[in-house]
């Protein structure tokens, strides 16, 4: 009898371990990408308060997205060395000072807080699908799709409540910032009992060093068209995230209303980043995704480009978000569908995640130069709907039923396991 209550003691302990190291990824997801999206509706009263120009004000957007380019390839070996949870407790550290720095110090430190938050949450999302899969091995999808979910609801819950926030006392955008700190707070504080495990740690060798099927992707045509359609949606969505509100406000809202069209674009993001892995997977190839997924990015901006009606703005911005949701998830999907084993899939999202994001950081500086050059916001869109086009191409290509292999040997073909 004893044996059983020490058997029953242990099991629950187990399960209430489970449970605060499943909240412990909710709340991680929950910090990638609040701290960015919660500076788009921020973004007019930041640039008026520090006078900066719309050129520069777009880099608060882009220097996270250069840390993710530029760390992407190192996070693993970080890993390697001093194990996944204390490198995923040091960016919490890292985020918590970033955000503190950015808001509360003048224009310089607003730059330099910035960069510190890419870096920190680089690290997040390097190392957090890599952490699921170590935990959870056999529930790998589900908690991948639990932790996108809270990684975008949080998103889009920064975007729309930015700018009521800064409205409460005097707090203004400065409080507004610091404000999503206490997300990072609280789940540093959960992750801590995390770091007192002794689990033999998962070798990261696949993605700390390059082997030569590491290099043959590298020099892969159908690898560079993944890179290039993840960079072009990430490009889209981070561009969005910084300028929309603004254009919004040019048609006439206010700046409030303007963060709850920015939560709603991020919000249509949701529950696809459910539906379409679950429907790409059961496809022979992705080709008609990526097509469609194209046309609604193209439609969804040409929107915003030609009309000021309230209805079709909305279901422009509607349009956006379910493309950005389609176009995150093909990206995962590709990493895994395209690659021959789990080796190259580390390689193949090493190299997207470091090149990719490297080309999203160019979106919103150039889209914010544009506007300083022409004073218009039609220029801008239309570099948008140019990279919709170059998402068609890249997409059919990605899209083939084939995997990277093939342009060595044109005798493999993918295999799927479902």
């Amino acid at each position: 009898m004893n044996k059983n209550i020490s058997t029953s003691l242990e099991n629950t302990q187990e399960r209430n371990k489970t449970w605060l190291l499943f909240i412990g990824i909710i709340l991680i997801g929950a910090n990638l990408r609040a701290p960015l999206t919660s500076v788009g509706s921020l973004i007019s009263y930041i640039r008026d308060d520090l006078g900066i120009s719309n050129g520069l004000a777009g880099t608060i957007t882009t220097l996270p997205l250069l840390a993710f380019a530029l760390l992407s390839p190192f996070a693993p070996k970080i890993a390697n060395r001093i194990g996944m949870e204390w490198t995923i407790f040091i960016s919490l550290i890292l985020l918590i000072c970033g955000i503190i720095v950015r808001s509360l110090f003048g224009s310089v430190a607003l730059f330099v807080g910035t960069m510190i938050i890419g870096i920190a949450i680089a690290f997040g999302n390097v190392l957090l699908p890599g952490f699921i899969k170590m935990n959870f091995p056999l529930k790998i999808g589900i908690m991948t799709g639990v932790y996108a979910v809270f990684m975008n609801l949080f998103g889009a819950l920064a975007s729309g409540l930015s700018v009521p926030i800064s409205s409460v006392g005097n707090i203004g955008w400065k409080g507004s910032l610091i404000f999503w700190g206490i997300i990072s707070f609280i789940a540093l504080l959960v992750w801590i009992p995390q770091l007192g495990k002794q689990k033999q740690r998962e070798s990261l060798q696949a993605a700390e060093s390059p082997s030569k099927k590491g290099n043959s992707i590298w020099k892969s045509p159908l690898a560079w068209n993944i890179t290039l359609f993840m960079g072009l949606q990430s490009l889209i969505f981070y561009t969005l995230i910084t300028w929309l509100p603004e254009i919004l406000q040019a048609n006439g809202y206010s700046a409030s209303a303007a963060g709850w069209m920015l939560f709603l674009m991020q919000f249509a993001i949701i529950p696809i980043t459910f539906i379409i892995p679950v429907i790409a997977e059961k496809m022979t190839n992705q080709k008609v995704l990526s097509v469609i997924t194209a046309i609604l990015f193209a439609a969804g901006i040409a929107g915003l480009l030609l009309t000021s009606s309230n209805f079709f703005l909305v279901i422009s911005v509607i349009l956006i978000g379910i493309a950005g949701g389609s176009a995150f998830s093909l990206s995962m999907m590709f990493f895994s569908l395209r690659t021959s084993d789990g080796k190259q899939a580390a390689e193949m999202s090493g190299m997207a995640q470091s090149f990719g994001y490297l080309l999203a950081a160019i979106g919103p500086t150039l889209f914010g130069m544009l506007h300083d050059i022409t004073n218009s916001w039609q220029v801008p869109l239309i570099m948008l709907i140019v990279a919709s086009i170059i998402i068609l191409i890249t997409g059919i290509q990605s899209g083939e039923n084939k995997v990277i292999a093939d342009t060595q040997s044109p005798n493999t073909k993918s295999v799927h396991v479902g």
